[in-house]
């Protein structure tokens, strides 16, 4: 049977229901999609959707997240595509939305992200899994919250993602949310993911430095880097995949967060 779903960018669709083959160009839904239990379903990846990789050594590829195989994704026939609005280009969609049914997330924080997995359940007739990934997040990170709260986490923090030029995950971002939620400040208050000079935050007072292992993958020799101009700020290497991947990898980022907060209390 047909049915009719909107998307979080207000665009309607109609898809065969349930969708039996599935191109997802976004890799924290595409793990999504496999924790939902859419081994077969799911037929087309990006080759950034490395989890589980047993699953994407056997899937087709279909190029990255911001330049896709059109053509590869045209030969795989899905019967439902799903990406996000910040993860792929405007231009890929908008040319795949006029051959095939596009389901768009735009996420901004933890709330979106739950959401995000009720839509998705719905949309490959998952309800019941969805609902239980979020009752594990949702416990979860309130708990972390509780504990932020109760062993004095309050640290001012600026979170890197890039280097040269260094860019900051800025305000309006799901890894801004994130920080927030177990026990942190964001010292940039700049929107999205400005570029920024490190002897910027001298003047921010700030306490720590996130260093992310995506998009780029800094290394303990960036530590060094970063201190000899920040001598008096603490300096770490994090997963960015915890802080930034917004599906079922929530669920693991919990145990990763409780023992990030062990790290930062004040002995």
């Amino acid at each position: 049977m047909q049915k009719s779903f909107t998307d979080q960018l207000g665009n309607e669709i109609l898809i065969n229901y349930p969708p039996k083959r599935i191109v997802s160009l976004v890799p924290s839904q595409t793990e999504l999609l496999f924790d939902l239990g859419l081994d077969k379903e799911v037929v087309g990846l990006t080759k950034f959707c490395i989890h589980p990789i047993e699953r994407f050594a056997a899937k087709e590829k279909v190029g990255g997240t911001k330049k896709l195989k059109i053509d590869v994704i045209r030969d795989l026939e899905p019967d439902l595509i799903i990406g996000n609005k910040e993860e792929n280009s405007r231009a890929d969609i908008e040319l795949l939305q006029q051959e095939f049914p596009v389901w768009m997330s735009d996420i901004y924080n933890l709330e979106d992200a739950m959401q995000t997995i009720t839509d998705m359940g719905s949309l490959v007739d998952k309800q019941p899994e969805a609902t239980y990934l979020n009752h594990l997040i949702n416990a979860g990170f309130r708990d972390l919250q509780t504990l932020a709260v109760e062993k004095g986490i309050d640290q001012k923090v600026a979170y890197l993602i890039w280097k040269d030029p260094y860019m900051f995950a800025g305000r309006n971002t799901f890894i801004d949310d994130i920080l927030r939620k177990i026990g942190l400040t964001n010292v940039i208050t700049e929107n999205r993911y400005p570029e920024l000079t490190i002897s910027k935050l001298k003047t921010e007072n700030c306490e720590l430095v996130l260093l992310s292992s995506e998009p780029y993958p800094f290394k303990e020799k960036h530590i060094e880097e970063i201190q000899s101009i920040l001598p008096n700020t603490k300096v770490l290497l994090v997963d960015g995949e915890m802080f930034s991947w917004y599906g079922s990898r929530l669920v693991k980022a919990v145990q990763y967060f409780f023992e990030f907060q062990n790290q930062l209390i004040v002995k």
